[in-house]
């Protein structure tokens, strides 16, 4: 019989290689921190190659680790290609991707053109041509891999209209539509990918707004959290780290919600 593993043996990604998008901004920092913490190599993107670099090389290094900054732009499908192969080469090998990066929208249900509206939901295309890599290059390897795409709470359940109603356009409803197909693709791909030894999973943050959000929005969003307040990155470094790692081996399929309770109303 195959001894039992204790928890750090379960969550450690020594050895392994990670493909994280969009990994300089405000959640994905912290959530390459997790893994390079966890043993893993990053390989960290930004569509600027300086920028991904200077920040890789911020990450914690343990021993043999080796972390690198690429350029890939999601929602640019010869960059996807190109970016990937670029990830490729820094270690021969990839076996974890964190479709992380967003392009964002500032427009709402008021003002969205049905342009900037279809460019949004290519955010869900980038993250599937990545994973969709990641796929053939698993199988080719005859290794397991784990994926994991970047939800939101806003997949689930609508938001408050008097949340933003003067202070900003409500949240745009082209998110809306992005993150609740982003939930219900994983599902999809995990079913067909199971019998590869493909896992892949979903990872919802809740409110955790950045610095440069506006003062009043922030204390609306906290007085409709039943925890009262907003989160911040280092709650996601657990979570990131489970779906990645042998912790959650036989977990696929599934949307992890990580938003102090908002959606337990």
């Amino acid at each position: 019989m195959t001894p039992e593993r204790t928890i750090p043996q379960l969550f450690d990604l020594t050895g392994r290689v990670v493909l994280l998008t969009g990994g300089c901004g405000h959640l994905g920092g912290a959530m390459c921190r997790a893994l390079a913490e966890a043993g893993a190599h990053v390989v960290l993107t930004s569509r600027e190659a300086d920028k991904a670099q200077a920040f890789a090389e911020t990450l914690p290094v343990r021993g043999e680790q080796r972390h690198h900054g690429i350029a890939l732009d999601h929602m640019d499908p010869a960059s996807i290609d190109a970016g990937f192969e670029a990830a490729l080469a820094c270690h021969g090998r990839i076996d974890i991707l964190v479709n992380n990066a967003h392009d964002p929208l500032g427009l709402d249900w008021t003002k969205v053109t049905p342009e900037a509206f279809t460019r949004h939901l290519a955010n869900a295309t980038g993250y599937f041509a990545l994973s969709r890599l990641l796929r053939e290059h698993a199988v080719a390897r005859g290794r397991p891999a784990s994926i994991v795409l970047l939800g939101s709470m806003y997949g689930l359940v609508a938001s408050y209209p008097e949340t933003y109603e003067g202070i900003c356009g409500a949240s745009p409803v082209a998110y809306h539509a992005l993150k609740g197909g982003i939930v219900h693709m994983t599902r999809h791909l995990a079913v067909y990918w199971a019998k590869d030894n493909v896992r892949v999973n979903c990872l919802s943050p809740g409110p955790f707004p950045s610095e440069k959000a506006p003062a009043e929005l922030v204390t609306r969003l906290k007085n409709k959290s039943p925890m009262g307040r907003m989160g911040t990155p280092e709650e996601l470094k657990g979570a990131v780290v489970f779906l990645a790692s042998d912790a959650s081996s036989y977990l696929t399929g599934q949307n992890l919600v990580i938003d102090g309770g908002w959606t337990s109303w």
